[in-house]
């Protein structure tokens, strides 16, 4: 089985917007992983896409999450979309092509977070598959108004080929093992709990 290779990575997290971030299923679940998500990107020193769907009506990103991203010491881009797969914007591989210089479309790992589940996520899925890249789908960095609908296509991406996992699988596939610097980060973080359980 295929694990997050660390040098052939990025980090997308798509439109965790303000007017929307509300409506989704355990939207404070989705929240707090988003924050992680983008704290593992920080500690394993990957870079970082996060994108916007027509923020000019739908606002920008989550305050304290886009806060957290502008402090990101990591490579970062902001993208701004109109299409509702991120795939079918030219900015966005733009961007992921910056990000990661000199690694073929075909050989990018993506790990993808966002909402909602449904349609932005998987339609930048599925794009991203269809490029031949590998993609990962951490389960609680994803949401959408409807927890069934969110199931069934979280069961779409997998069919397709996407990997489905979770944040903390992706921090202990990064590190490899316990020696590697940031594995301090990674372990400090699972010492909050999971989010959404009861010793979170």
């Amino acid at each position: 089985m295929t694990v997050v290779a660390l040098d052939q990575s990025v980090f997308v997290l798509i439109d965790v917007q303000g007017k929307l971030v509300r409506l989704v299923h355990e939207a404070d679940r989705l929240l707090e992983v988003s924050h992680r998500f983008l704290r593992l990107a920080e500690a394993f020193a990957r870079p970082v896409v996060l994108t916007e769907q027509y923020p000019q009506g739908l606002g920008p990103t989550e305050p304290e999450l886009l806060e957290r991203f502008e402090q990101l010491e990591t490579p970062k881009r902001r993208v701004s979309k109109d299409a509702f797969g991120c795939g079918a914007e030219p900015a966005f591989e733009e961007a992921v092509a910056e990000l990661l210089p000199g690694i073929a479309a075909s050989d990018r790992h993506y790990v993808v977070g966002g909402m909602e589940t449904h349609i932005c996520v998987m339609q930048t899925v599925l794009s991203l598959l269809g490029t031949g890249a590998t993609v990962f789908v951490p389960f609680d960095c994803v949401s959408g108004r409807g927890e069934e609908y969110g199931r069934r296509a979280l069961e779409r991406m997998a069919q397709a080929g996407a990997i489905i996992t979770n944040h903390e699988s992706v921090g202990f596939e990064l590190a490899g093992d316990k020696n590697h610097p940031a594995f301090k980060t990674l372990s400090n973080m699972l010492k909050a709990g999971q989010p959404g359980s009861a010793s979170a």
